[in-house]
């Protein structure tokens, strides 16, 4: 097999030494590979590219397909985005894969306790909160919209269920809180259970996310692959990292349908850059990955031993291992590593041959369904620091007759025509209009009723209300009566 082309970023603090690390024992394992290396990172931010990489870092990764990154910082504040994040959902990396495995001479609670832990959380890399869709309502209110599409959510429900069957699982559990956020953690879960007819060999399972953090502390080997949104994926692959001994131990890959990229998910380090102290086996353990998806399994495998040998055999870096004097530096574990390579593993078998992406026309549309769908309603988010009741009697003077004012709420509690003196308000409130007839009423006319309440409310948002076939899609609020919809 001739060599592979691959984009590679060293990244920022400790990065560029751990990645010179895990190249070496590539090289040493005679890996396939040839390097484009790339800018991103902060030191692009402070070239004065917002986006965090360079031109040609981003023509080098469309090209080859795979990036290969180190950790990553984004400055603070300025409103800049997150390299990681935006390199994740510019090339719609749509499914984070991380690995959690027991590591012998890694000492955590479980591998104390003779417990093996064997999972791999499968988290929603593009949507949800992770928009970073934001903005202030008020002085003192800020609003985050959550993003969850259902062709987003079967494209890494599928990944969860094709990473069960090559890690060998006879269990997929999808990670909710279906019973609060019921339309998009509820599309979510139900799309998981759609998804799941296609693979009958599979055990389909759902579990709170609540409960799933609590089951997970107590009980981690009762797991084996968990399929998460974005944000609750975030955290709780942190928390699963800490069950096998730290992000240092954590692989990552964020695998798309063109791009894939592999990375360290810790952090940059800047204490100890460039004092040859870091830990390159999460970087390692990503690389490995990366070989695994490109076809390359014989030298993950290889890799993979001989990091596993140099361990158990009691090699370190500083910050794990029972003796902290004996630990030895970077480059000295890449050796160890080295010398425990096995290259008869390396077979001369022929891999299956990793393919470029292909260029693409335009950008790709997701559309799952072809559902009626009909405008029913306006929710407008006012700023005010009036009662609800004065608020309705000023919205009811200047309805049209075909609509209704059906509820007023305040950070998502109902504070008009039923509520409590109990409820603390802020100054958003959201003024729910609905139409009262049976027939149809064009969306324009509930834009021209907000357009025209705008000379009396102080209206900052809109959203539009609708059904799909025949199904209300829009949340009620705490304590407002159900009606006919379902």
């Amino acid at each position: 097999m001739s060599n592979v082309k691959i984009s590679v970023a060293k990244g920022d603090g400790i990065g560029p030494e751990i990645m010179d690390a895990v190249l070496a024992v590539f090289s040493a394992a005679k890996v396939p590979l040839e390097y484009d290396f790339v800018a991103m990172g902060k030191g692009v931010y402070d070239q004065g590219y917002t986006t965090g990489m360079t031109d040609e870092a981003k023509q080098s990764v469309e090209s080859t397909g795979i990036l290969f990154k180190g950790p990553m910082e984004t400055p603070k504040g300025g409103g800049v985005k997150s390299i990681n994040v935006t390199a994740r959902k510019t090339w719609n990396t749509h499914s984070n894969i991380r690995k959690f495995q027991t590591i012998k001479g890694v000492d955590t609670v479980f591998s104390k306790a003779g417990i093996p832990i064997n999972l791999t959380i499968v988290r929603e890399n593009i949507e949800d909160t992770y928009g970073g869709i934001e903005h202030y309502m008020t002085k003192d209110v800020a609003v985050s919209r959550r993003i969850i599409s259902r062709p987003g959510s079967e494209q890494v429900i599928r990944s969860a269920f094709e990473t069960a069957i090559k890690e060998g699982y006879s269990t997929v559990t999808c990670g909710h809180k279906a019973n609060i956020m019921k339309l998009t953690d509820g599309m979510f879960l139900d799309t998981f259970y759609e998804i799941a007819k296609l693979y009958p060999q599979i055990k389909a399972e759902d579990i709170i996310v609540d409960a799933l953090c609590m089951k997970l502390v107590y009980a981690p080997q009762t797991f084996e692959c968990i399929v998460l949104t974005n944000l609750q994926g975030d955290i709780v692959s942190d928390l699963c990292a800490g069950l096998v001994g730290g992000l240092g131990f954590a692989p990552s890959a964020n695998l798309g349908d063109h791009i894939k990229i592999f990375e360290a998910v810790h952090g940059t380090a800047p204490d100890i850059a460039g004092q040859n102290k870091a830990n390159p086996t999460s970087l390692l353990l990503s690389g490995t990955l990366m070989l695994n998806q490109m076809g390359l399994e014989h030298y993950g495998t290889a890799i993979r031993d001989a990091l596993l040998s140099a361990i158990d055999k009691g090699v370190h870096t500083g910050d794990f291992g029972a003796d902290r004097s004996a630990s030895v530096g970077t480059m000295e574990f890449a050796q160890a590593i080295i010398k425990e390579l096995d290259l008869s593993k390396i077979t001369d078998s022929d891999p299956e041959k990793y393919h470029k992406p292909t260029m693409l026309a335009q950008n790709k549309m997701m559309v799952s369904s072809d559902e009626t769908i009909e405008t029913v309603g306006i929710d407008l988010f006012i700023e005010s620091e009036q009662q609800a009741g004065d608020i309705a009697t000023i919205v009811k003077a200047h309805l049209d007759s075909d609509m209704e004012l059906t509820t007023i709420t305040n950070r998502g509690t109902q504070v008009w025509p039923e509520g409590s003196v109990f409820t603390d308000l802020v100054d958003t409130y959201v003024v729910r209009i609905e139409k009262n007839t049976t027939a149809e009423i064009k969306k324009k006319k509930f834009m021209e009723q907000a357009i025209h309440l705008y000379d009396y409310l102080n209206i900052g948002s809109i959203e539009m209300l609708i059904t799909i076939d025949g199904k209300r899609k829009y949340s009620l609020a705490q304590g407002q009566k159900v009606n006919a919809l379902s």
